[in-house]
């Protein structure tokens, strides 16, 4: 189960910036693209195991999941496919490699505790 080392790394970072802003970390937001290779739910899992016994015990892991987007040149457009089995353009069925979208992994925002 990669994801739980995935989330592991993610809990780390998070950890180093709040620290170094002097935060307390309520969410973690993340951006999963659909060829990044992970389970939403293993990580989710992961997230809780990682965070446990850290300052981000408890916090929420919350994920915007990104869908594969290619471009068609033949089409001059980008579209957003279905899945990720077959890279074809869904207008012409040209095959196309020219991903622009689908693989991020990126945490993107750390949803802070109001300081009084």
């Amino acid at each position: 189960m990669h994801e739980l080392s995935i989330a592991t790394n993610i809990v780390s970072v998070a950890q180093e910036e709040a620290a170094a802003r002097g935060v307390e970390v309520e969410a973690v937001h993340l951006r999963l693209g659909a060829l990044a290779g992970v389970e939403v739910d293993s990580l989710l899992f992961g997230y809780q195991v990682a965070s446990q016994g850290t300052p981000l015990e408890g916090s929420r892991l919350l994920i915007e999941e990104v869908p594969l987007t290619i471009y068609c040149p033949n089409c001059q457009a980008e579209f957003e496919l279905a899945g990720i089995q077959s890279l074809r353009c869904p207008k012409c069925q040209e095959l196309s490699g020219d991903i622009r979208r689908g693989k991020e992994l990126e945490i993107v925002a750390l949803e802070v505790k109001e300081q009084p």
